[in-house]
């Protein structure tokens, strides 16, 4: 699988973002669940409606990560949270969810 995270079209990245303010033990959690996602282990994923996926990593606060799959090795990570925000990290993920798929509409349409 190929992990990419999602950069928005204003240049931002949220799961970094949210991923650079990690203690040194939570961001080694959640980088050893992205080296797994990437090895093929989705035994933490689920789908939880209108293509959008969660991850989730059983320590701690219980970390989340949003993502899409495209095509068969892709996966576009979008945010990570806790299960204390999860509602709000699920919708922020669908709008950017939405944002990908206008921006890949938008580059197919010119040849991008």
């Amino acid at each position: 699988m190929i992990i990419k995270e999602y950069v928005c079209e204003d240049g931002s990245c949220p799961l970094r973002a949210w991923f650079d303010n990690l203690d040194a033990q939570a961001a080694a959690k959640v980088a050893t669940a992205i080296v797994r996602m990437e090895l093929g282990n989705l035994s933490n994923f689920k789908w939880i409606g209108r293509g959008l996926g969660e991850y989730r990593i059983d320590w701690g606060p219980g970390f989340r990560l949003y993502l899409t799959q495209d095509g068969d090795q892709l996966i576009i990570q979008f945010v990570g949270g806790t299960k204390k925000r999860q509602r709000s990290d699920i919708r922020q993920a669908g709008a950017l969810l939405e944002e990908y798929k206008a921006c890949k509409a938008r580059a197919k349409q010119t040849g991008y």
